[in-house]
């Protein structure tokens, strides 16, 4: 269904479109139930989502987020799991390929029409994987690992900015859009949603209602959340504040349409969200939902977003065949700590320190929730050390595929601590992580060593971040041993008195660098 909103650009609505299809889906969905034998995946990816914006991690929070604390309920909840990087495109690439992004060379992130696909032509993905095991595959939302566009003489842009989207020639396909690289459809954007300078959607590898001008940000919302919005060409389609409400309809739609046409066979969606990326737009719908603020009200949003989820998979009857994993791609972004902190008391990145890029542990120790009924126990919690590079081999388990050794080289296979079988022995001896500088540190148990000095991502000097700022206890300290047990705010530098420790880390640090993976192979 089309409406015209405020702004003259249409606006996709689609709330009725499920119940209109419910009808006929009983009988399929307890069929599929019955004779598909793998579950249907559903991997939700939301953005920038600190540990502490979840009220079942943070009493604190000031959003009651309880479709979350629902699926925590009813599954297992991690407190010791870290995003692959402290920033977006380096860490979906690890999702996407179980390999750790640092290893491709790449700094930064992408923009706009940023490009080619960080994900190598012929490299085996987590879409592609179950793919061959019989799965459908949808991916709905943000992509941001790169695509190639092209002008209009056929020359890869592959360009960050406002002028290289100007070049681009939309009669074109793109060459390495999620559907060439492992997913059967795929409709979102190709960077942060409503950030960077393509204001557009992708269906398929082609953006069919190009861009047509420049941004008019002058009636978009205005308060501290609003300021991450650049003035790129928009599309006449793009709602700014409606994307997360489009991307919730198509991958709805997926599912029910699937149920009903394909019972017998199981699908893997990634659903990855605009929220609660800057800037803080949440739909019309979601304003003034909380007391904190237009960020609080686009946590509420991304709850509501996952609840709908959840009631989508339990009214066509395929929730107990359907193993659902809700995590974020890094920490909480700085404008989002600080404001939030400062106006409403609400601590996204609670009680860690450090934020979005930073090594410190706000930065990439993060939610992950899943839910398998039957098979996961409800209400569960673990302490098992894990990465979001781990959810590719996991499905290998669950589906039986076999992972060759030129692909998921960090990936773990986290299914017995889902399914309650690892008991307190650590399926990881080691996990490591990068920032957006390429800066990386390493873990062992309590021992975490970051292999740089400072936080290897925000620059505490600067104004608005200098009240973080904590003394440094060994200045000449090339790098940081922190003992997470006794010192979990990171406050203690224990490089010179653990020289030993230091030493074991780095020089494994070395050994998982040089020979280009981290998890057991043969």
């Amino acid at each position: 269904m089309k409406m015209i909103n405020r702004r003259g650009f249409l606006k996709f609505t689609g709330h009725c479109c499920i119940s209109a299809l419910l009808p006929g889906c009983a009988m399929t969905a307890t069929k599929q139930t019955s004779k598909t034998q793998f579950p249907n995946i559903v991997l939700i990816l939301a953005d920038d989502l600190g540990y502490g914006d979840l009220s079942c991690y943070n009493p604190e929070s000031k959003v009651v987020t309880r479709n979350l604390d629902k699926l925590a309920e009813q599954g297992i909840r991690f407190t010791d799991a870290h995003s692959s990087s402290t920033v977006c495109t380096p860490t979906r690439y690890s999702v996407m390929t179980g390999r750790m992004a640092f290893r491709n060379g790449m700094r930064g992130v992408f923009t706009g029409a940023g490009g080619p696909c960080l994900i190598e032509r012929g490299r085996l993905t987590i879409a592609q994987m179950l793919k061959d095991k019989g799965y459908a595959t949808a991916c709905f939302g943000k992509w941001h690992i790169g695509l190639t566009f092209f002008d209009e003489k056929g020359v890869p842009i592959n360009k960050n900015g406002l002028d290289a989207v100007k070049r681009i020639d939309y009669s074109r396909a793109i060459p390495d859009s999620p559907i060439h690289r492992g997913f059967d459809q795929f409709f979102g954007t190709a960077c942060c949603p409503t950030t960077d300078w393509l204001y557009a959607y992708i269906d398929g590898d082609r953006i069919p209602v190009p861009p047509t001008h420049i941004v008019n940000r002058d009636d978009l919302p205005k308060h501290p959340y609003s300021r991450d919005n650049r003035p790129g060409m928009i599309a006449p389609d793009f709602d700014l504040e409606e994307v997360d409400m489009v991307f919730l309809d198509k991958s709805k739609k997926f599912i029910t349409q699937h149920v009903k046409s394909k019972p017998d066979r199981p699908f893997f969606l990634l659903h990855s969200t605009q929220a609660v990326h800057l800037p803080s737009f949440p739909a019309n719908q979601f304003k003034g939902k909380t007391n904190a603020g237009p960020h609080g009200d686009f946590i509420f949003e991304i709850d509501y977003t996952v609840g709908e989820i959840m009631k989508t998979l339990t009214k066509l009857g395929i929730a107990d065949n359907t193993l659902l994993i809700f995590t974020s791609d890094n920490g909480p972004e700085t404008t989002s700590v600080i404001n939030m902190r400062k106006d409403y008391k609400h601590d996204g990145a609670h009680p860690w320190r450090g934020m979005k890029r930073d090594q410190w542990e706000g930065g990439h120790r993060i939610p992950l929730i899943a839910r398998w009924p039957g098979k996961i126990k409800p209400g569960s919690t673990t302490n098992q050390m894990a990465g979001l590079t781990d959810i590719m081999a996991t499905c290998a388990a669950i589906t039986g595929a076999k992972l060759p050794d030129n692909a998921a080289e960090d990936s773990y296979n986290m299914l017995p601590v889902l399914l309650g079988k690892q008991g307190g022995k650590p399926v990881r001896k080691y996990l490591i992580q990068q920032t957006i500088s390429l800066a990386l540190s390493i873990r062992r148990g309590q021992w975490k060593y970051l292999d740089h000095k400072g936080s290897g991502g925000n620059n505490y000097k600067n104004q608005n971040l200098k009240q973080y700022a904590l003394q440094d206890n060994a200045p000449k300290a090339p790098g940081q041993l922190y003992n997470l047990q006794t010192d979990p705010g990171e406050t203690n530098n224990l490089y010179f008195k653990y020289p030993q420790i230091v030493a074991e880390l780095k020089e494994q640090l070395e050994i998982y660098k040089k020979q280009g993976y981290s998890r057991p192979m043969g």
